[in-house]
């Protein structure tokens, strides 16, 4: 899915709102739908009284002598997603975006968040709440400044920032006469009191061997030779990202939506193996498959969630230094390590160990995609039928991709929400339908579906844009633009160790040629039955360099507002790439196998190279998808994949645009130079 929505890389959401946060047209300046200088307020019936809720705000500030509080949309491991006993800001302020951040005063309220949800931020809260349209630390600060007195104390759970956010808002407050105070019990928890949804309690289980890559005392055996080859040597490695704890002991759950985690923590050391976790969510089984019934280096200690900060800060006063991860590190955790006793890097190694696949976890993940193909085939064989009906929209578009996926063998259901978008709404940065509000698909217009499932074996994600009509000249020329873009990178030989960033203007370039672009990320790694977004893989200038093993979606897009929207999305994997001469080259395989629209494409605009790269990529698809369809004898999907998957023919001679090719290269350079 695009990187925006993006269901964003969990550290970011609060810095950038992810990558689609580009002003919307008729934003800037657009009066507020809340008319507050009335008596009473003229308000829409979705905002949410909050006036209880920032009384007894108020109340617990005066009572730790606050006067200003503020409020994070994220969790305590700095979740993409958040579960619903996280959603503090949505509970006090009635906003139930995904980005935002929330401060309350003693006589005001406001909430910061970007363009995406300034319509939804409006329609849902009251006049006790300003809106301010922008996302940066500086300007909420500067709000601050001008609401509390000099000498006041400005209070934030430190477990609720990151520790470069709190660097952030520290460098803000310097000088300013103003306090920023820890407070480590949060206070809209004690208002929110017994209406706060409870912390989830369904069991932790262990992945079958089966669907591992490797067992997780072989993982602990690398991890912990990874610190003892470190040049700081650390004795322990504290791991606070869900999907890291989840990753190395092969376990997983259901607290967060669209992810298989559980809350945790882990304490790493050469002696020790120290699981922060609820221990009453254990099996007989599964106690006994992380050996907590001993004490040796390779036995998993149990110990209770809640005590991770006094245990660390226990740890800490030994003869040792703790390594971690400052991505995902909380402030809660790390202000109680002395500065002389930790190691920090950007990534812990189980981030970076994680991201590159061994062979069993590619094979996994290819698998899961060729049974996430049937389903997306299945599909659009659906839609072709229906549509013209006119018995179809966005929602039940949805709901019925979602139910295929959970029919599948191996699912855990989707990857994230379903982003399933007609016409207009598919130019939307940030949209997906409700059973309330929603389009019906027509013959006439674009569709844009972006879905993706959680399955035992992998994590999958892919987007198509299609059309049951005729299509405009310039929908046709957008769209084969996009796809070209979509080949090009595809197709890129490019050496190893080369950076996302210095490769991302291949996706580009032919929409450049014409004066198009997209304003969200180009991709971003996946994992196998964890998050959809898999940091640190991707395109972006804070993403790792490419290795062999990676996977990462490839997924160009174009947005014309108020009229359509284009992605196409695929997942690939990092594969040595066969070149004339010796040297260490990489190059994409691409493992989504679904093909693009026929209707959409203008094959004159296409080269030589790439439409033997797009036949070829047919010719995978027919064999490898293929004998699936015919083995589960869905022999209308199976027609309709040999239709679809014909070779393509040139319709007038192509001339490749050397500028074009020029330009690219000059920009890669000039990347890598920097």
């Amino acid at each position: 899915m695009a990187q925006v929505h993006w269901r964003c890389y969990p550290w970011l959401v609060l810095l950038c709102a992810c990558a689609w946060s580009y002003p919307q047209p008729g934003y800037h300046g657009r009066e507020d739908v809340r008319n507050c200088s009335t008596n009473p307020p003229h308000l829409p019936v979705t905002a949410v009284n909050t006036t209880v809720q920032l009384a007894a705000l108020r109340q617990q500030m005066q009572a730790w002598n606050l006067t200003a509080y503020i409020i994070p949309d994220t969790d305590a491991h700095m979740s993409e997603y958040i579960g619903k006993h996280d959603e503090r800001r949505a509970w006090i302020s009635g906003f139930t975006g995904t980005a935002g951040t929330a401060v309350v005063s003693m006589g005001k309220a406001a909430v910061w968040t970007d363009s995406r949800y300034w319509t939804q931020a409006e329609r849902q809260m009251d006049c006790n709440w300003e809106l301010h349209k922008e996302v940066s630390v500086s300007s909420i600060v500067a709000w601050i400044l001008a609401e509390v007195p000099a000498g006041g104390h400005v209070g934030f759970d430190p477990f609720l920032f990151s520790v470069d956010s709190w660097d952030d808002y520290n460098v803000e407050f310097h000088n300013s006469n103003r306090h920023l105070v820890s407070v480590t019990t949060n206070l809209v928890d004690l208002v929110w009191g017994s209406e706060r949804p409870p912390m989830p309690s369904q069991p932790i289980y262990a992945l079958p061997k089966e669907f591992t890559g490797s067992t997780w005392q072989e993982k602990v055996t690398t991890v912990r030779s990874y610190m003892q080859n470190h040049t700081m040597a650390p004795t322990g490695l504290l791991l606070s990202a869900l999907d890291e704890t989840a990753w190395l002991f092969n376990l997983r759950s259901s607290d967060i939506p669209y992810n298989p985690f559980f809350y945790s923590y882990t304490l790493l050391t050469d002696s020790s193996i120290r699981l922060f976790v609820n221990k009453s969510r254990f099996s007989p089984e599964t106690l006994q498959y992380l050996n907590t019934n001993c004490t040796t280096p390779m036995c998993v200690q149990l110990e209770d969630y809640s005590q991770i900060r006094e245990s660390v800060k226990a740890y800490a006063l030994g003869n040792v230094t703790i390594l971690t991860g400052l991505s995902y590190t909380t402030y809660g955790l790390y202000e109680v390590i002395p500065k002389e006793k930790v190691v920090t890097s950007t990534y812990s190694p189980v981030m970076l160990m994680k991201a590159v696949k061994n062979s069993k976890e590619q094979a996994l993940l290819k698998a899961s995609h060729v049974r996430d193909a049937v389903v997306v085939i299945q599909y659009l064989v659906w839609l072709e039928k229906n549509v013209p009906k006119g018995t179809v929209d966005e929602f039940s578009g949805a709901e019925h991709i979602d139910e295929l996926r959970r029919n599948e063998n191996f699912s855990s259901g989707p990857s994230f929400e379903t982003i399933s978008a007609s016409g207009l709404n598919a130019a939307l940065a940030h949209y997906s339908p409700t059973k309330e509000l929603h389009r019906k698909l027509s013959s006439d217009e674009m569709y844009l579906v972006d879905s993706g499932g959680q399955y035992w074996d992998g994590t999958t994600d892919i987007t198509r844009t299609v059309h049951w009509g005729t299509p405009t000249a310039f929908q046709k020329e957008a769209y084969t633009r996009v796809l070209m873009g979509n080949i090009d990178l595809s197709r890129l030989i490019f050496p190893a160790a080369t950076s996302g960033r210095n490769v991302d203007a291949f996706a580009r370039r032919a929409l450049w040629e014409i004066g198009l672009n997209y304003g969200h990320g180009t991709g971003h790694g996946i994992g196998n039955f964890l998050c959809v977004h898999e940091w640190p893989v991707g395109f972006q200038s804070n993403n790792i360099a490419m290795a062999k093993g990676m996977f990462t979606s490839i997924e160009p897009g174009y947005y014309q507002d108020g009229e359509f929207g284009i992605r196409l999305e695929d997942v690939a994997l990092v594969v040595e790439a066969k070149t004339k001469y010796p040297g260490t080259y990489l190059t994409f395989e691409v493992v989504s196998f679904v093909p693009y629209d026929r209707n959409l494409i203008d094959v004159s605009l296409l080269s030589p190279e790439q439409l033997r790269y797009l036949n070829r990529y047919y010719q995978t698809i027919r064999e490898t998808v293929g004998p699936e369809l015919q083995r589960r004898q869905l022999l209308e999907e199976f027609a309709w994949l040999e239709r679809h998957t014909k070779p393509l023919s040139a319709l007038a001679p192509h001339f490749t645009s050397l500028t074009s090719v020029w330009v690219a290269s000059a920009l890669a350079i000039l990347s890598w130079s920097s």
